[in-house]
Order: structure tokens, then sequence, then C-alpha cells
């Protein structure tokens, strides 16, 4: 990473779907030691606090299965500001918090990015594309809208402007196994760069996210990372309201965490629909703490042992 400082922006919106929980996914983040395991690894931290929504603008929709449509704009607002400001200062890391959340983080780094002259490529560590709008989706949650928003897909009627579309060539979708026909139809008219779980047990996660950093580094680009919980299987990360069996493994997850600490490419990152209420111990969240920290330099051989109890003691202490 080229930034020595990580700076922590909570975003606990819950307005993305229906079932509730995922506000409190900030505070679960800092309870399981994010901070204090940046700071191990030799970081400066600078946690700003949980972003607020802001004020709620009246807000409508043609289709009217859609949920929370005025939220979830003063949501995009107010996180597309703090992770633009955030882009210059050091390595922002947005808590969250339900998917729709990456309406305002995308849309505000690849601004940043913009304002750099560097194009800006997503990877989407999801089971599901994310791809529908407003008008297309059929169960009315926006957190499956973010990557048709900041693609610039039509239906976005009232959320902020997109002045730096990002390119579907320069996103790169990981782990899906959930998306559905209309989703389907329209990825395929499109450029994405898609792996499903059939292509990782095929060809094994490495190659697939190693062509896609080349990529990225043969382009100069900025790398945001949106990393969802549902992107893992749910036997090992149990926390999260749209379970899909046959996610990334464990060492999957670590893999993908340490190529891309290797690769120097990532400029920011989303933890998303971490619902701590649907936890077992706050099992999830200190997996997804541990994938950051592989992330942000920690090697296999420095992870610490755990005990047949879960608690976790010094390394090579057995």
């Amino acid at each position: 990473m080229d930034s020595k400082t990580c700076i922590l922006i909570g975003a606990p919106v819950d307005s993305g779907k229906r079932r509730q929980g995922c506000l409190m996914g900030p505070d679960a983040y800092r309870v399981a030691g994010l901070a204090d395991t940046l700071t191990a690894l030799g970081f400066n931290v600078e946690d700003r606090g949980n972003v607020a929504m802001g004020s709620i603008e009246p807000a409508s929709s043609d289709n009217p299965e859609v949920f929370a449509l005025g939220e979830t704009i003063a949501w995009t607002k107010s996180l597309k500001t703090a992770a633009k400001d955030a882009m210059g200062l050091g390595f922002p890391i947005f808590m969250g918090g339900d998917h729709s959340l990456s309406l305002g983080t995308v849309s505000g780094v690849a601004a940043h990015a913009q304002e750099q002259g560097r194009p800006q490529f997503v990877l989407w560590l999801d089971a599901h594309s994310d791809y529908h709008s407003p008008l297309t989706t059929a169960s009315g949650n926006l957190h499956g809208t973010p990557v048709g928003y900041v693609c610039g897909r039509d239906g976005f009627v009232g959320f902020p402007e997109l002045e730096a579309p990002v390119p579907p060539s320069q996103v790169c979708m990981i782990g899906l196994r959930s998306v559905d026909g209309a989703e389907k139809a329209e990825l395929s008219r499109h450029d994405f760069i898609l792996h499903d779980m059939r292509a990782i047990d095929e060809n094994g996660i490495a190659p697939l996210l190693r062509g896609f950093l080349q990529q990225v580094a043969e382009q100069n680009g900025l790398l945001h990372v949106s990393l969802d919980v549902d992107f893992l299987d749910p036997s090992i990360a149990p926390a999260v309201g749209t379970t899909v069996p046959g996610g990334a493994t464990f060492r999957e997850g670590h893999l993908v965490m340490e190529m891309l600490c290797d690769s120097g490419l990532v400029s920011s990152l989303d933890l998303v629909e971490l619902n701590p209420i649907l936890d077992e111990r706050g099992k999830t969240a200190t997996l997804m703490v541990d994938l950051v920290a592989s992330l942000m330099g920690r090697r296999v051989f420095d992870r610490p042992t755990e005990s047949f109890s879960g608690l976790k003691t010094g390394p090579g202490v057995h």
C-alpha cells in the first residue's frame, strides 16, 4: 500500500434491504479489533467514527417495490463526499453497513481517480452481481444496485450525478453464484470480467485474480475492493442475511487478500453486509478483520494460533 495511514469510516447503512441489523456492523468491526490489528501491522489508524446519513428528501420510483429510496439516496450523497475526501489522506476502509453503501463509496473514489487522471478499477467479491437499477429490481432492495449505479446504468433518478462512471471492463466480479435472469441478460451485454464459483472450482482462484491485477497494473489504475460477507461460504461466515451455499473457503478468502497485498494496487476497501445479530460469538466479524490483516500485510506464518475454545493465543503458542 502507498499510504501508512488507514482511515476507518463507519457506514451504518441499513436501508438497502428489509432485514435489519447491518447498522451495527461498524461497531462490530471495532469490537473485533480492526484498529488494533492494523496498528500491530505498523499502520497509523484514524477512526473517523460513523458517517451521518444527512437529510432525507422526498423521493419516489416508478417501481412500487423499491424500499427506502430516500434514505439510500441520502446515504449515497454523504458517503460519496466522505469517500472522495478520504482518498487523498490515506487508505480508506469503509465499515458497513449493507452493500448499498457502495453506491456512495465507489462513486466517491472514482471521482477522486478521475481528478488524478487515473482509471478506477473495482474488484467485487460477492455472491451477487448487484447490477440492478431501482427500475429493474424485483425485490426492491437497493443493496442489489450499486454496480448498476457506478457503471452508469439508467434508472437512478434522484441520486447524485455520476461524473466518473466506471467502465464495465474495469469491474471484476469473483464468487458469483446467485444472479437472476434479468441481471444475467444485462451483464452479457457488457464486457464485465465475471468469475463464478464454477470457474474457481475448475481453474483455482489465483489465476483468475492474477489476470485482473495485471490489467490494473498495466493501466496504472486505482483499485477499489468491495468485500461482501456472502463472498465467503456461510459455514465460516454466517452473519449475513443473504447466505448462498458454496462460497469461498477460508483459504481462498485469505489467498485473495494476500495476492492483493502483494500487488500493491489496492487503494480503498469496503466491508459490507455484516449483520452482527446473525453472527456466532463474533465469528464472522473476526474473520473479516483477519482478512483485512492479510490484505494489509499479515503473512501465513504470522497468523496467531487459536485454541479449541476459539480464544487467540500468541504466535507459536499451542
